[in-house]
């Protein structure tokens, strides 16, 4: 199988790309799941966090922003204490953060998934980018980051915003080359 030229031969990034990476997602505790891990990639590589993943879903109640927003600092300081985790204070902080910030929006009657979809008028975006012509942020990102942090969330810059929106599917860029870029699809 041809890839994008980004991914590595490791097993799990490949099963990512393969499998997650730009496959339009719905589900609001996924997307937010995936916004979160997206911040705490913030001047990392995305490899790094897909390694962790597991221990944030464990440390993190499984992504339910419910049980997250009710963490407190004890907690907090038990977790950077925690080698499967990025160590970082205002990245873990901004994990219980944006958990409070869609409790509020949920409270307040507003879908996620419907919020952040808005932004790409509710239909996957096909760029079919030529690598490395793929753009670090959009109108689009810099929309959704501004609405986000509107909303109370942190570590939502509109760098992290287009990552979060390939990755969840709302824009596809499989780079040109790729058996799974649209272009490419027979």
């Amino acid at each position: 199988m041809t890839r994008c030229k980004w991914v590595t031969a490791d097993p799990l990034y490949l099963d990512y790309h393969d499998r997650e990476w730009g496959v339009p997602q719905h589900d609001s505790r996924m997307l937010f799941e995936m916004l979160c891990l997206e911040g705490q990639q913030a001047g990392l590589s995305w490899i790094t966090v897909l390694k962790k993943r597991a221990c944030y879903r464990a440390s993190f109640h499984g992504f339910d922003p419910h049980k997250i927003a009710a963490m407190g600092g004890q907690e907090l300081d038990a977790l950077m204490q925690e080698p499967g985790l990025i160590r970082h204070r205002r990245k873990l902080e901004a994990i219980v953060t944006n958990a409070r910030a869609w409790v509020a929006m949920a409270q307040a009657g507003e879908d996620f998934a419907a919020f952040i979809w808005q932004f790409v008028g509710h239909q996957p975006q096909v760029n079919r980018p030529h690598y490395p012509d793929i753009p670090a942020k959009t109108a689009a990102s810099e929309a959704l980051s501004r609405a986000l942090k509107q909303r109370g969330f942190t570590f939502v810059g509109a760098t992290i915003c287009y990552a979060f929106m390939q990755a969840c599917g709302l824009v596809n860029d499989h780079h040109v080359g790729c058996d799974l870029c649209p272009a490419e699809a027979g």
